[in-house]
């Protein structure tokens, strides 16, 4: 998975630049967030890639049943994609899964509120580096055995 770092890297930055304009210009080169990737999250972190003809298209990231990262190239969403990752991070968390997001994200909030994610907390964003607020969001599995997605 090391080899997939820079196509990681781009996902995450064309993803955040296309879906959430609102957020100040990032501060990071693309060689500093591949190597963030390629460092600190693929070591740390369970991942998951989605390839569209040989090309990374999304990943997922999980660590210590946060999920950290779920990121599509522009072109990919609202395919199911989103959907099939963010189930491989919930079969992977079978405990429960929890995830921050952006309060002005409501695209992505309506998706984890459709996939069961109920918000558990909220902060005026002093705490993560973009100083934007955000929600704390949670997923518990359905105790009969199955998982809640909508």
């Amino acid at each position: 998975m090391p080899a997939d770092a820079a196509a990681i890297a781009h996902v995450h930055i064309a993803s955040r630049e296309a879906t959430m304009p609102y957020l100040p210009p990032r501060t990071r080169t693309d060689a500093q967030v591949e190597a963030w990737v390629r460092d600190i999250v693929l070591p740390r972190s369970a991942v998951w890639v989605a390839r569209a003809d040989e090309q990374v298209v999304g990943y997922a990231a999980v660590e210590d049943g946060v999920l950290n990262a779920l990121y599509l190239l522009s072109g990919v969403r609202r395919q199911g994609i989103g959907t099939l990752l963010l189930r491989r991070a919930q079969a992977h968390s079978p405990a429960g899964l929890s995830l921050f997001v952006f309060q002005r994200n409501t695209g992505a909030r309506a998706f984890y509120a459709h996939h069961g994610f109920t918000v558990t907390g909220s902060s005026d964003g002093s705490s993560n580096m973009e100083h934007e607020p955000d929600m704390a969001m949670r997923w518990e599995p359905v105790t009969n055995g199955t998982h809640t997605d909508g």
